[in-house]
């Protein structure tokens, strides 16, 4: 009947990363890991209901930016 849409992790995409200078990255990354810790905590506790796809989609986040840090480093 009716679809209920799922409130998901708005995904952070490579080419707006790119044009955060490094303050800004090194910031999203601090809020990401913090929300990360948060939900695995939960996940242990066994709290977590629907955003266990959360979890996936944080750590695809934190791993984008540390590859975009790593370019940057390397100057690619």
């Amino acid at each position: 009947m009716f679809k209920r849409r799922k409130k998901e992790v708005p995904k952070l995409k490579s080419d707006e990363l790119r044009k955060l200078n490094d303050e800004e990255l090194q910031g999203k990354l601090f809020e990401l890991r913090a929300e990360l810790v948060k939900l695995k905590s939960a996940a242990a506790r066994g709290t977590l209901k629907k955003e266990t796809g959360k979890i996936r989609a944080i750590r695809r986040a934190i791993a984008r930016i540390i590859t975009i840090m790593n370019e940057r480093k390397l100057s690619i």
